[in-house]
C-alpha cells in the first residue's frame, strides 16, 4: 500500500457492505496498524435473504445481522463500529443535512486521512447513494487541509464508462482468508451465493478460479469533493 494512512473511516448503510468488495482493503489497513472505524447506517432489517437454508425471519433478522456484522469486523480487524440505527431502505428520505451532521461528528472524533464509501450515484441501491452523498457532504464542510481523501466504490455496470478506470486497485491476496472469513460471517446474506459458487465449481473448476481472481482485487475511484460540492 503506497499511502500510509493515519486513520481510515468507512461509511456504509448495511451490514455486509463493508465486506463484499471491500473487506480486503480494510484488512490490509488494519494489519498494517492503521485503525479503521466503520459507520453502519442500518441493520439491514428489510433484507430479502434469510439464509440458506432459512434460519432468520423478519423479526429476528436485525439482531442476526448485527451479530454477523460484529463477527465480520472481528475477521477484518475493525475495532471501532458506530451504528447509526437508521431504518433500512429509507435513507433517501432522511434529511441529508442531519445525516451529514452525524457523519461529520465521527469524522471530527476520529480525524481520518481516508474515508471510504460508495461513489455517489454509482452505488446501485438508494441507501448506498444517500449515505455516500451525506458522507461527501460532511467532508465538504471541513477546511480543505482537514479533509480526508475519499475513495468511492462504484458498482454500477457503466462505472468505467462514466468514471474511467479506477484510481486505486488493491491486491488483497495477502488478506484473502480474512476477507473470505468476513464474507462468510454474513451468513444470512452470503450462504446462498457461496453455495452457488460451490455447485458451479463442481461442474466447472474454472468457476472457482474466476471467483478467486475477482475477489483478490478491490477497486476505488477518488471522489473530488472540491469539484462536485
Amino acid at each position: 500500500m503506497e499511502r500510509k494512512e493515519r486513520h481510515v473511516l468507512a461509511v456504509f448503510p448495511h451490514p455486509d457492505d463493508e465486506s463484499f468488495g471491500k473487506a480486503g482493503t480494510f484488512a490490509l489497513y488494519a494489519q498494517s496498524g492503521t485503525p479503521v472505524t466503520l459507520i453502519c447506517g442500518t441493520l439491514g432489517q428489510m433484507g430479502r435473504n434469510m439464509g440458506k437454508p432459512f434460519f432468520a425471519n423478519r423479526e429476528t433478522l436485525p439482531s442476526i445481522r448485527e451479530k454477523e456484522l460484529r463477527d465480520a469486523c472481528d475477521a477484518i480487524g475493525i475495532k471501532d463500529l458506530r451504528l447509526l440505527g437508521l431504518r433500512d431502505k429509507t435513507l433517501e428520505f432522511e434529511d441529508p443535512e442531519e445525516l451529514a451532521d452525524r457523519i461529520e461528528a465521527v469524522i471530527r472524533d476520529t480525524n481520518p486521512s481516508l474515508l471510504v464509501t460508495y461513489y455517489p450515484e454509482h452505488g446501485v441501491h438508494p441507501d448506498h447513494d444517500a449515505l455516500s452523498r451525506a458522507a461527501v457532504r460532511a467532508v465538504a464542510r471541513l477546511p480543505k487541509e482537514q479533509r480526508p481523501v475519499v475513495y468511492g466504490s462504484a458498482v454500477t455496470k457503466n462505472a468505467r464508462e462514466v468514471l474511467g478506470e479506477p484510481d486505486v486497485v488493491f491486491d488483497v491476496t495477502p488478506v484473502y482468508e480474512a476477507k473470505m472469513a468476513a464474507i462468510r460471517a454474513h451468513r444470512s446474506q452470503s450462504a446462498a451465493m457461496l453455495a452457488r459458487v460451490e455447485e458451479q465449481s463442481a461442474q466447472d473448476p474454472s468457476v472457482r478460479e474466476q471467483w478467486e481472481r475477482t475477489q483478490r482485487y478491490e477497486s476505488y475511484w477518488i471522489y473530488s469533493v472540491d469539484e462536485k460540492n
